[in-house]
C-alpha cells in the first residue's frame, strides 16, 4: 500500500498578535501561530503525506504559495477535507495515518482524543496524534514555534 510523508513548520506570532493558535483542527489557548492559513502543522504535514502516498505533490501544489494562494486564510480542517476529495477523484482513499507533533505548546494530552476525532473526521480514516519536545533543543525547543511530521497510507479505490 502507497505510504508518504509530511512536515511542516511554522513560528509563534509575537505576543498581542491577532493570529489564533489551530493545531490538530483545534483552537487552542496562547499565542497564535504565523502562516498563509491558520499554520495548523498537524494538518499541512497531514496534507503533505496524504499527497505524497497517492504521488499526487504536495499542499503547495494543490494550494499555492502566498497570501493570495487558495489556502490563505483557511483553516487546516477545511484543507484536509479538500486534500481527501482531490485523493478520491485521483482513485485513493485513506487507509491509516499517524502525526507527531514538536513542541514544548501547547500541551496536547488532555485534548488528544478530541484532536484525534477531529483529524480522523476529516480524513475519513483513523488518525492517531502524538507529541514530544526537543528537550530545549532547536527552534522548538527554544519555544519559538511549533513543527509536526506525518506519515499516511493510501488505498487504490
Amino acid at each position: 500500500m502507497p505510504i508518504g510523508q509530511g512536515f511542516d513548520a511554522h513560528r509563534f506570532a509575537e505576543p498581542g498578535s491577532q493570529r489564533q493558535l489551530w493545531l490538530a483542527g483545534l483552537l487552542w489557548d496562547g499565542i497564535g501561530i504565523e502562516g498563509d492559513s491558520d499554520g495548523d502543522v498537524a494538518a499541512h504535514a497531514l496534507i503533505d503525506a496524504l499527497l505524497s502516498a497517492a504521488h499526487l505533490g504536495d499542499i503547495g501544489m494543490l494550494f499555492g504559495v502566498g497570501a493570495r494562494s487558495a489556502g490563505a486564510g483557511r483553516h487546516g480542517e477545511a484543507m484536509l477535507r479538500d486534500t481527501v476529495a482531490y485523493l478520491r477523484e485521483h482513485g485513493f482513499e485513506p487507509d491509516s495515518a499517524s502525526v507527531a507533533l514538536i513542541g514544548n505548546r501547547p500541551k496536547i494530552g488532555p485534548r488528544r482524543i478530541e484532536a484525534e476525532r477531529v483529524l480522523s473526521d476529516a480524513v475519513g480514516c483513523q488518525v492517531s496524534l502524538t507529541a514530544t519536545t526537543t528537550d530545549g533543543m532547536g527552534f522548538t525547543g527554544r519555544g519559538e514555534g511549533v513543527a509536526a511530521i506525518a506519515t499516511a497510507i493510501v488505498r487504490p479505490r
